[in-house]
């Protein structure tokens, strides 16, 4: 499978889905009135892209899974975000090299200073995700899209694309058990013959809901973190 999609729950897509795609220097794929999604190009075959459906009202809950941002110039790339509608935000960071900001409607994420680790990222330096037992999920994640280990920015196992390009996926231990739902999610798609889908819950996920006539499946991973697998 590939890990195809980051997901914003947005009240208002455009606005929100706007500036994320020039924070991130981002193409544009659609701009309809409930879904907004533009793409982020690492390499030729390297892609992530960034989907905001508008949702009546988002999760409450704090998110487990957000951005890193890649902060070559990190006090200039700040102010690029603050300008561009980012407010600064307080999430019991303290004292760290990073800094915390929040997208327009609220969602926390990170300016990180400049690291060899996130050399080839582009502009999205990690996905940190909490988990129970980052080992266990690592392995779990890797399983799934076939990314592999590679240093992370921190004390934690971190996965990487096999080209060795594009944003870290991080697994780290979680501030507490898992509360609602995760306001930003992840999208995997099947490529090829791809017949994990069946194989999911063998693998420690947990669907979520009956069938339904959607283009896609929600699961759970061995965390409670919910993904979703679309249509080959």
């Amino acid at each position: 499978m590939r890990l195809e999609n980051i997901v914003w729950e947005a009240r208002d897509p455009r606005r929100l889905g706007s500036f994320w795609a020039a924070a991130l220097d981002a193409d544009p794929l659609t701009d309809e009135a409930d879904l907004f999604d533009a793409r982020v190009r690492v390499a030729d075959e390297v892609f992530l892209d960034l989907c905001f459906p508008r949702v009546a009202e988002p999760s409450h809950s704090r998110s487990r899974l957000h951005p890193d941002l890649r902060g070559v110039r990190q006090a200039e790339v700040v102010e690029h975000l603050l300008g561009l509608g980012a407010v600064h935000a307080d999430v019991g960071q303290g004292d760290e090299s990073w800094v915390v900001l929040a997208d327009p409607e609220g969602n926390p994420f990170c300016v990180m200073d400049e690291r060899e680790v996130f050399r080839d990222s582009g502009p999205i330096a990690a996905l940190p995700m909490q988990s129970a037992d980052p080992d266990r999920d690592a392995r779990f994640w890797a399983s799934i899209i076939g990314w592999v280990p590679c240093p992370s920015s921190g004390d934690m196992p971190a996965l990487r694309h096999p080209a060795g390009v594009g944003p870290l996926l991080e697994l780290c231990p979680e501030a507490g058990p898992k509360v609602g739902k995760n306001r930003l999610h992840v999208n995997v798609r099947p490529t090829g013959d791809d017949d994990l889908v069946d194989q999911l819950p063998a693998m420690g996920a947990c669907p979520v809901g009956g069938d339904t006539d959607l283009p896609w499946r929600v699961f759970t991973d061995p965390s409670g973190n919910e993904f979703c697998v679309l249509d080959a």
